[in-house]
């Protein structure tokens, strides 16, 4: 007899760590894992770990009903220009649409400001006869003889290992595109093909283009990431189903993954903002602010009703990470966050000014901090974490890796401490100012730009650098409420398990909405529901009822941006319209308290989001029948200075313990702090509730 499929994985791969959760509901097992990631073959790392969870829970392979992972492949893909060699099809006379942009500059004050990377060269761009027009009406029939020259052309004498075909208007009739795509993959069965429509059917040529050519520029190398990965698993005799999250925080399949790539440019990111918004929900805190610092980058996002904010375009590559436009446009659905390169891994070295700086260079896994032992020399986040007493050199990973305490004096003395003229101890204190303002600063400005405060929000720390520096962030931005999960330090991991199966398509369809053709409408949902239904059935990582959202791009008549709106239940038609402005005007006051009376509104963009519900699972166990305090020690806190400090072992306390700071609380993949003015409470699900006061705020 077979066994019974009830367990299932979740793997996180970030920059320093591997993290990894196994959950049995049937057995009662939730298993947290951490290992050092492989960035030479990050596969091996995902092997090893799933290898020794199940060794660990007396689990065999078979019995792995699915195993969820998230890659931060397609962003390093694109980041480090590690991609294909891409030729495009563009409609004659347009192939210079991904050079000619927006035809604006993101800094108008830098005179020597550098363009925007294009990732297919003009080499590599051809043009076709052949023309959709705007309403998508046939003008000219596509030249088939043409098309065929030009892309044997390019594989021939340019030697292109994949292929993006994006025409004019191809959002509003994708007729042209997909008789291109067959009659190239008849004539080249074993070239990869993307076509715009396919990938992004939304108005805008120049965003269609860019992202129909960037997911065929990454789209070899994910097949053989993939193909690699499942193959593994196979020799592992896992048989179950391997999902990949999307950049919105759903599930999707591999093959959906190979086709699309695309889709999962932010997929590591958002299994943490999927986690914090689950922990929301089951805490009942409707305004919440994810903070997820890992090895290599944190990342903050705003949790409000407990989801998480999205949007449904991206700039990958950024030149300059905080000046839009100076990246690679695309349009996607991703989860609204702000990222920065301060991790626990993020080096402290002094520039040429004399000053000390922190990131954007990481030391990642290899070699890592100096702390690890591994080769490291340049000193760390992490290092200085170590120095100023918020990390147990004999509990790091629960006591698998010994921290050098000695090595990190040496290395910050010689790499800061002279060069500065200062102590040791200050200089480490100065590397985590440094990253924690930065941080904070990073935040004010993502909350800014959406008109919020972050002194309104609680905050949920995890990743296993972000309860390290939780309180400090937290002070600088003062924020009250401080929030911290059981198994902080694989809460991503723990992301994919609770994220739901979803997928999320558009349609491009402009029309004013007194001239909607509302039958039109009606089936681009009916599609869109379709296709949804199918891909969902595919996954096999969820049951129950699809729960679907329909949405719409609008704007005023003459606007040039366009807000997301929700559109009501129910067949759209012309007795509805009403319904359907007053969403927009709901949805504009909410973000711009006001609205415009007597002006027309656009509809650009429809849109529809499919889920199937999600699992319902906790970290928290029964406490360990174990003393709850170990031996204090010394930790330095910003604004008190050093103090002796009670040290507790997490999985000792009870739900309802109550203690007054300051006081560090350590589990295997992480460790939390808080200093004198904060009061921490364990509630019914483990979690850390911490209550920090600010004597004079009102």
């Amino acid at each position: 007899m077979s066994a019974l499929k009830t367990a299932r994985i979740g793997v996180d791969i970030g920059g320093t760590f591997t993290d990894f959760v196994l959950h049995d509901e049937a057995r009662g097992i939730t298993r947290t894992g951490k290992r050092l990631t492989t960035p030479d073959d990050p596969s091996r790392a995902i092997i090893e770990g799933v290898q020794r969870l199940l060794e660990e829970t007396g689990t065999a392979a078979s019995q792995l009903h699915s195993i969820v992972h998230g890659t931060t492949l397609i962003t390093n893909t694109v980041l480090e220009r590690t991609g294909a060699k891409v030729g495009l099809i563009a409609t004659q006379g347009f192939a210079d649409t991904l050079e000619m942009g927006r035809e604006t500059r993101y800094d108008v004050d830098d005179l020597f400001q550098q363009p925007v990377p294009v990732i297919v060269p003009r080499n590599l761009r051809r043009g076709v006869p052949g023309r959709i027009m705007a309403n998508g009406e046939e003008r000219e029939p596509l030249d088939e003889r043409e098309l065929i020259a030009q892309v044997t052309d390019l594989l021939e004498n340019e030697g292109i290992e994949a292929l993006a075909i994006a025409f004019m208007n191809a959002y509003r009739n994708a007729a042209h595109e997909q008789r291109a795509r067959d009659i190239v993959k008849a004539a080249f069965p074993d070239l990869l093909v993307t076509i715009s429509s396919a990938v992004a059917p939304e108005i805008r040529e120049y965003e269609r283009t860019n992202t129909a050519c960037v997911n065929a520029y990454v789209q070899p190398r994910v097949h053989g990431y993939l193909d690699r990965l499942t193959d593994e698993l196979g020799a592992l005799g896992f048989d179950g189903d391997l999902s990949i999250m999307l950049s919105s925080g759903g599930l999707t399949t591999i093959d959906e993954a190979k086709n699309f790539p695309v889709r999962l440019i932010e997929s590591g990111p958002a299994a943490g903002a999927m986690a914090a918004a689950y922990i929301a929900r089951q805490i009942g805190e409707d305004h919440l602010i994810s903070f997820d610092m890992g090895g290599t980058t944190a990342k903050m996002c705003l949790i409000e009703q407990a989801e998480p904010h999205v949007k449904h375009d991206f700039e990958a590559g950024r030149l300059e990470r905080f000046k839009a436009g100076s990246g690679l446009p695309l349009k996607v659905t991703v989860i609204d966050m702000i990222e920065i390169s301060g991790g626990g891994g993020s080096i402290a070295a002094v520039d040429a000014l004399g000053l000390m700086k922190v990131g954007p260079r990481s030391a990642s896994s290899v070699p890592g901090p100096v702390a690890y032992g591994r080769g490291g020399t340049e000193p760390t986040v992490t290092d200085a974490d170590l120095l100023l007493g918020y990390l147990n050199p004999d509990y790091f990973l629960g006591g698998e890796m010994a921290l050098g305490l000695e090595a990190v004096r040496n290395a910050v003395d010689i790499r800061l401490a002279k060069p500065l003229a200062i102590e040791g101890e200050t200089a480490a204190r100065g590397i985590q100012e440094i990253v924690n303002e930065s941080m904070a600063a990073a935040t004010r400005m993502h909350l800014a730009e959406k008109g919020k405060d972050p002194r309104a929000y609680a905050m949920l720390a995890f990743g296993g650098a972000g309860p390290v520096h939780a309180y400090g962030l937290a002070k600088l931005l003062k924020v009250r409420r401080l929030i911290v999960p059981m198994g902080a330090g694989v809460i991503s991991a723990f992301g994919f398990l609770v994220a739901a199966p979803s997928t999320d398509s558009a349609r491009g369809y402009f029309a004013r909405l007194d001239r909607v053709d509302w039958d039109h409408v009606n089936g681009l949902f009916a599609e869109m529901e379709a296709a949804a239904r199918l891909m969902l059935a595919d996954t096999g990582s969820g049951q129950g009822e699809i729960r679907f959202q329909r949405q719409a791009d609008m704007r005023y008549h003459g606007q040039g941006f366009e807000i997301t709106v929700t559109l009501p239940e129910g067949t759209l038609g012309p007795e509805r319209t009403g319904d359907v402005r007053e969403a927009f005007d709901a949805t504009y006051r909410r973000l711009f308290d006001r609205v415009v009376q007597n002006v027309p509104v656009e509809a650009v963009n429809w849109r529809l989001t499919a889920s199937l519900p999600a699992q319902e699972i906790s970290l928290a166990h029964a406490p360990v029948d174990a003393p709850a305090e170990r031996p204090s020690r010394s930790v330095s806190f910003p604004g008190f200075g050093r103090m002796e400090t009670r040290v507790y072992d997490r999985y000792a306390l009870k739900p309802g313990t109550r203690i007054e700071g300051p006081a560090i609380f350590e589990e295997r993949e992480s460790s939390f702090n808080v200093g004198p003015d904060a009061v921490v409470t364990v509630d019914a699900f483990a979690n850390l509730i911490v209550e920090i006061s600010y004597p004079g705020l009102v």
